[in-house]
């Protein structure tokens, strides 16, 4: 089967939709580029829209009823938004699901170290990336610095085109003979992966210079100038960087990408392209019969572990609050019975036929950039290894309501059959014996700096998401 060019079909009105969608989605992109800062922007989009933090909710008893809209924040990175419909949750949920957290480098606990009159930051690479990939590249930091009072900094430090911006140095091409025969895991070794600060040691005086006293000064006089600067300009000293959270970011907003302008290149959008038509949709959506639910999460990069990872309780815990505040919750019963009956999107990016490297998928099932939003019936690897694996009624629900929506969608596999693969939250999710299949955007370049979609996909899949949460009714 051949798919045609979503671009095909828009009117020169849906162009206009299109273009705004993804000029938003630019935004998105360029002011959230950590879980944080994502949560951030989330929660001043929702509670703008009517929705209400579900704490203050528990705090005054109040019930919720048909139209009611709710969100909850959890260790400020990951996030449920909820929509009450008007039929009861034991008739189960429409549920979007995508993570906000992105590959990157994480900044050590005692990163900060002189070498060769250079300062660095010592960094731990997070999820799955070619290390080479992050060397000679402008970066950013962002991230919090949380002092022993409990007051937090928060830093962004690349971003304004005044800011200074980092860099990871790469080997001279000149002297890289013996690199270059080299595999390319181990081009660049994650321990390589230190970010040089500065350059300037501390300036001195000559009276100072003569003093005996400042020699172990002298010594580090790069790595000191840096933490005066830090002391000075962000309040925070060498010792707080035991609890930071500092994440290490390629420098720049998302740019419109060919002279045609028809797509996105950018950092992150693994998996911010889907959290974004998710959340737009979420805030979009008409009034449904069925509870609508926005989940957003962190920490899928590296299996969804952790507290604040898709395998935490947290989700559920947040559909047993909202439950009892609509007078449904009486026992463990009535939220299994909710997440049972209920059907998922697990919205997360897909790999895009990439015309440079065409032999590693098998083109009959594969994405492509400008075909519609992507199913993905199973991910996992070789034989399906970790997978959620769709069942067919589920899927042929799905297609009739995307078709009856005029959405433009397309199925895939994530390449090969033993080229690799990948996975997502779905299998998750589906722990609950709820119906769900993985769906999102086909990306090129994915887990590097940056990334490239097509803004038509971006924008089918956005009323796609709407299209689910209105019409999926099992």
């Amino acid at each position: 089967m051949e798919y045609e060019k979503v671009w095909k079909k828009y009117s020169q009105a849906e162009l206009k939709k299109l273009e705004k969608l993804n000029a938003e989605y630019i935004d998105f992109l360029s002011e959230g580029k950590t879980e944080r800062e994502c949560v951030d922007k989330i929660v001043n989009l929702a509670e703008a829209a009517g929705y209400v933090e579900l704490d203050k909710l528990i705090g005054s008893k109040k019930k919720l009823k048909t139209g009611d809209k709710v969100y909850t924040v959890w260790m400020n990175k990951s996030v449920c938004l909820f929509r009450i419909g008007k039929k009861p949750f034991s008739a189960g949920m429409n549920i979007l699901g995508a993570h906000i957290d992105s590959p990157r480098m994480d900044v050590k606990s005692n990163p900060l170290y002189e070498k060769d009159d250079f300062a660095l930051l010592d960094t731990h690479y997070y999820g799955g990336i070619k290390k080479y990939q992050y060397t000679a590249l402008p970066l950013a930091i962002h991230g919090v610095v949380v002092k022993k009072d409990g007051s937090t900094i928060e830093i962004n430090v690349g971003e304004d085109p005044d800011d200074p911006v980092f860099f990871v140095s790469d080997l001279l091409i000149h002297l890289a003979q013996d690199q270059m025969e080299k595999k390319g895991s181990k081009v660049v070794e994650g321990e390589d992966l230190d970010v040089i600060v500065g350059n300037k040691p501390i300036a001195l005086g000559a009276d100072v210079r003569k003093n005996a006293k400042v020699k172990e000064e002298k010594k580090d006089s790069v790595k000191n100038a840096i933490l005066n600067i830090l002391k000075e300009q962000y309040d925070f000293e060498e010792k707080d960087f035991y609890s930071a959270e500092l994440e290490v970011v390629p420098a720049g907003r998302a740019r419109e990408a060919g002279f045609d302008r028809s797509m996105i290149l950018s950092y992150g959008q693994d998996d911010r392209v889907c959290a974004f038509t998710s959340l737009k949709a979420m805030l979009d959506l008409p009034q449904c019969d069925r509870t609508v639910c926005t989940i957003l999460v962190d920490k899928e990069e590296i299996g969804s572990v952790g507290a604040t990872g898709m395998r935490s309780k947290f989700f559920e815990n947040a559909v047993a609050e909202v439950m009892n505040l609509c007078g449904e919750y009486t026992s463990e019963i009535d939220l299994k019975r909710a997440l049972s009956r209920s059907c998922m999107l697990s919205s997360d990016v897909s790999a895009g036929v990439d015309p440079n490297y065409e032999s590693v998928f098998e083109k009959k099932n594969a994405a492509f950039l400008g075909g519609g939003i992507v199913f993905n019936k199973f991910t996992g690897s070789r034989g399906k290894s970790g997978s959620n694996d769709a069942n067919a009624e589920y899927i042929a629900a799905i297609r009739r309501v995307f078709e009856d929506a005029g959405i433009s969608y397309q199925f895939a596999e994530l390449g090969k059959v033993d080229q690799g693969g990948g996975g997502t939250i779905a299998y998750i999710l589906a722990l609950y014996g709820m119906n769900v299949i993985d769906s999102g955007v086909a990306v090129l370049n994915m887990h590097s700096p940056w990334e490239a979609t097509s803004k038509a996909d971006v924008y089918e899949t956005y009323k796609g998401y709407i299209a689910f949460c209105k019409g999926m009714d099992l």
